[in-house]
């Protein structure tokens, strides 16, 4: 004989499944979870204040694609269910994800590993750049081409256009590049 299967026997399931599946869900409380445990004629204001407020997170809303550019709209702030915290290694805060870059595909519903988010690129690979070389009052410009893409702070490699050297250095905030004696 078949024994029934309790309804939260059926979500531990189903959590174990999506974990098991790919990723972390971000444990949100959820209007009907908690309406279902409170009698119906309390107001949504009562059911709300009896609860334990849980630390608020931003989650993707919809799939953000690598390479794509985050935006606040695409994402939603949930309230994790009180007594949950968020994995360490995590973004869940605007400043964090707002203008960054998606390194690999984020799925609506689930934490976003700080790992698969980047600063947008100040310079493309293969864009022409000024370089800088600064050594008390002297300064040494030249144009140069970035062998690969980098973000302020970012070591990266270019060509000298002139003498065809290749030279390491360092993004500046405002595109140049920095390089130092070697």
């Amino acid at each position: 004989m078949a024994m029934p299967i309790s309804c939260s026997a059926l979500r531990r399931t189903a959590l174990v499944l999506a974990l098991v599946a790919g990723g972390m869900p971000a444990f949100a409380q959820e209007s009907a979870d908690q309406s279902a445990n409170q009698s119906t004629d309390q107001s949504a204001t009562q059911i709300a204040s009896n609860q334990p407020v849980g630390e608020v997170v931003l989650i993707p809303n919809r799939v953000i694609y690598p390479g794509e550019t985050i935006e606040l709209a695409a994402l939603k702030r949930v309230t994790l269910i009180a007594g949950k915290h968020k994995p360490d290694a995590v973004a869940t805060r605007a400043e964090d994800l707002d203008g960054k870059v998606a390194k690999r595909t984020l799925l609506p519903g689930r934490y976003i590993p700080s790992a698969a988010i980047r600063e947008a690129w100040l310079v493309e690979q293969g864009a022409s750049v000024q370089v800088f070389f600064i050594a008390g009052g002297l300064t040494i410009s030249a144009t140069a081409v970035t062998l690969q893409p980098g973000a302020a702070g970012d070591l990266v490699k270019v060509r000298n256009i002139d003498s065809g050297k290749i030279l390491s250095g360092t993004v500046m905030a405002d595109g140049t590049i920095q390089v130092s004696a070697s």
